[in-house]
């Protein structure tokens, strides 16, 4: 009777070990998985982490050319604000200079008609 219960335990120690050992291949090949599909995902997460910072790169020269002519579009219309500034100071000097052409015109023909005046008086006096 206790060599039956020797062999019965004996068996499922035997059978317990065969057990232990399946598990700690199954464990082996999991973690070896484990580990592939971690390493594929980094290599993945690198290959998008390249992508987003080629992204960015392409994105800030975008930004500087965009700032690029931002800057040339104010130069642009700081030289058009001065010219217009000058233009509109010449256009007042030019008027000016009409206004005292005009009055200048008006005195002369002023003149004129009191020329031609004593003039017509002179001739009619000699009559």
């Amino acid at each position: 009777m206790m060599a039956e219960e020797l062999k019965k335990e004996q068996d499922t120690s035997s059978h317990l070990e065969r057990m232990k050992k399946n598990l700690e291949v199954t464990v082996k090949d999991l973690q070896h998985r484990l580990d592939e599909a971690e390493n594929l995902a980094m290599k993945g997460g690198k290959k998008q982490l390249q992508k987003l910072e080629s992204r960015v790169r392409e994105l800030e020269t975008e930004v500087e050319a965009e700032q690029r002519r931002g800057v040339d579009a104010v130069k642009g219309v700081r030289k058009y604000e001065r010219r217009v500034k000058e233009l509109t100071y010449q256009t007042e000097e030019d008027k000016k200079n009409v206004g005292r052409l005009q009055d200048l015109v008006d005195k002369l023909q002023l003149k004129v008609k009191a020329y031609k005046r004593h003039s017509e008086e002179a001739v009619s006096h000699r009559l």
